[in-house]
């Protein structure tokens, strides 16, 4: 096993397993995530002796979103977040990646994913979720708008109107609506839903690689034509959201536990 503080990497025969490792927090989401996930999709993940992939979360949560509490680097020209560095530098490329490795990846949803969370597990080709877990974007909820390649990902998913209903609304999606709606393929009992996590990976680490690679990139280039240029796009409107009333709003309103009180502006 190798890892970094908060991201565990390892591989047992050809599966490789990913493990956000912040259970204190619901895995909430750090820069850190974004650079382990982007190198170990990179690097050990790619070898060949790698033949499907798991991605987990420790603990109660699969990802709870971003920690807010962490904050995001300053831009130089503003002393604003840099929120534009962020999602290109670290969480655009791990949610690209994983699109992008030539071999299935699972995403076990074992409780929350929210936001930057629910996007990480949309990534992935195919969801198994435990019974109580539950999906959602949650950016309405702080003033901003679905990244991390939501934007592709729910549409292509359950189709414009419960998209809409979910970057508006942000409101939780349970796992076994998030089935009848098609934002996962699977639901397990939260006791088993591990174990149902290791089955399917190891069937599909013991399948076709190639012809699971062909179909990948042909689903890829059907369903997310332009990924860079919509995770651009993202990248543009939530760096100008990050510098709204409305923002600094949601955020403090947020960390005080109180209903924000938006202006629109």
């Amino acid at each position: 096993m190798t890892s970094s503080d908060t991201v565990l990497w390892e591989q047992s025969g050809p599966v490789g397993r990913i493990t956000l490792n912040r259970p204190e927090t619901l895995n909430a989401w750090i820069a850190e995530f974004g650079q382990a996930i982007h190198d170990i999709v990179e690097g050990p993940a790619a070898d060949q002796s790698v033949r499907a992939v798991l991605i987990t979360g420790a603990g109660r949560g699969f990802s709870s979103g971003a920690d807010l509490k962490a904050g995001f680097d300053p831009h130089p020209d503003d002393g604003m977040p840099d929120v534009r560095k962020e999602l290109h530098n670290v969480y655009h490329p791990a949610i690209a990646g994983i699109r992008r490795l030539p071999k299935p990846v699972v995403a076990c949803v074992n409780g929350p994913a929210v936001g930057i969370g629910c996007s990480l597990a949309l990534a992935c080709d195919l969801v198994l979720a435990a019974e109580s877990s539950f999906f959602g974007l949650a950016f309405v909820n702080i003033g901003l708008m679905p990244d991390g390649g939501s934007t592709l990902f729910v549409p292509a998913a359950v189709g414009k109107a419960r998209a809409f209903q979910m970057a508006f609304l942000g409101e939780r999606i349970p796992a076994q609506k998030a089935l009848e709606w098609g934002l996962v393929n699977f639901v397990y009992p939260d006791e088993s839903i591990r174990e149902e996590a290791d089955v399917l990976v190891e069937k599909l680490a013991n399948g076709p690689t190639l012809s699971y690679a062909s179909s990948k990139q042909a689903l890829n280039r059907m369903l997310y034509p332009d990924i860079d240029g919509q995770l651009d796009l993202e990248a543009e409107l939530q760096h100008a959201l990050a510098r709204t009333r409305d923002f600094g709003e949601g955020v403090g309103a947020f960390v005080e536990k109180r209903d924000p009180a938006f202006t629109g502006a």
